[in-house]
């Protein structure tokens, strides 16, 4: 029954009238990437995918295999070669920066974070060869099967705008990402961290999918609650809720994210960044043949916008 009521409202969606919708948006106007990762580790193969489909960017994270903040630097100037042959420009440069367990105010915690500090340093070098002054980080993480503290949460503040301090000192601009598991997980909770961090040089990447996974009703609800000025970039994709109830990723147009909506209210917000495919959804046929049919789809929703 689900599997139908999905298909009726993907048909339904399909056969409006233009009268119906918003005049269709466009790629200049919806700025579309995909995570290249999520297509294949090999940076050669993910740009022609790109490029097969017409987009113009790209958000790196893994290439070759590793994080890009553990490859040398000789490989990531390589890496920007091949995507400036495809025409490929880079939005964000994905890090794992502040996505681990709060460290504790003691000489080994202090380490833990000296080697953060080192990290969002290798972020500042590569994300300065890619092109680009934004940089995905978290705000800590907790144990899945535990509860956050909020009592942690004034030094996690603290340690995101010294985070955010030198991010503008180096020109550079952090999109801080609402992910699972972590103290920044929902709408709710990215609300409270910008109120806290009046830093510019701090803003969201936007994941209305992660935020659904914590009960969240992200769109509309969650989103209501954010400054969309301080939103740097958008992270799209699907979601469903399985017969436990839980969410799983899914293919674009066979969950219930109303991209649509979410695209629209960005864009009436005067939202001005770029919009990147995480597929996540997981294909027997392998994660390029999930990115394309995801991708296909999330083309045929611009053209809804």
């Amino acid at each position: 029954m689900q599997h139908m009521n999905l298909l009726n409202r993907r048909h339904f969606l399909a056969s409006l009238p233009l009268a119906a919708v918003a005049k269709a948006a466009t790629l200049a106007q919806v700025p579309l990437g995909v995570t290249t990762d999520e297509i294949d580790d090999e940076v050669e193969v993910a740009a022609k995918f790109l490029k097969e489909f017409k987009l113009g960017w790209a958000e790196i994270r893994n290439i070759y295999g590793k994080y890009n903040t553990a490859q040398p630097l000789d490989i990531v100037r390589k890496s920007r070669e091949v995507l400036d042959s495809h025409d490929v420009r880079v939005n964000t440069l994905g890090t794992g920066f502040f996505k681990i367990p709060l460290p504790a105010d003691t000489p080994e915690g202090r380490g833990v974070l000296d080697n953060q500090w080192a990290l969002l340093n290798s972020a500042f070098e590569r994300a300065k060869i890619y092109g680009t002054d934004r940089i995905r980080i978290f705000a800590f993480t907790y144990s899945e099967d535990g509860k956050p503290d909020a009592a942690h949460y004034p030094r996690i503040y603290e340690l995101v705008r010294e985070a955010a301090a030198k991010a503008k000192a180096r020109g550079f601009r952090l999109a801080l990402e609402n992910v699972g598991s972590s103290y920044v997980w929902t709408g709710a909770q990215a609300a409270e961290l910008l109120k806290n961090v009046k830093n510019d040089a701090l803003g969201l990447t936007w994941d209305p999918n992660n935020a659904a996974t914590a009960g969240e009703h992200s769109y509309p609800d969650g989103y209501k609650l954010l400054d969309a000025a301080r939103i740097f970039h958008v992270h799209l994709r699907d979601f469903r809720k399985n017969d436990a109830g839980k969410v799983e990723w899914c293919a674009v147009g066979d969950g219930t994210m109303d991209n649509v909506g979410q695209i629209r209210a960005l864009l009436k917000a005067g939202y001005k960044g770029s919009f990147t495919l995480e597929t996540h959804y997981k294909s027997p046929q392998g994660k390029a043949h999930a990115s394309r049919t995801s991708l296909t789809e999330l083309l045929k929703v611009v053209e809804r916008v």
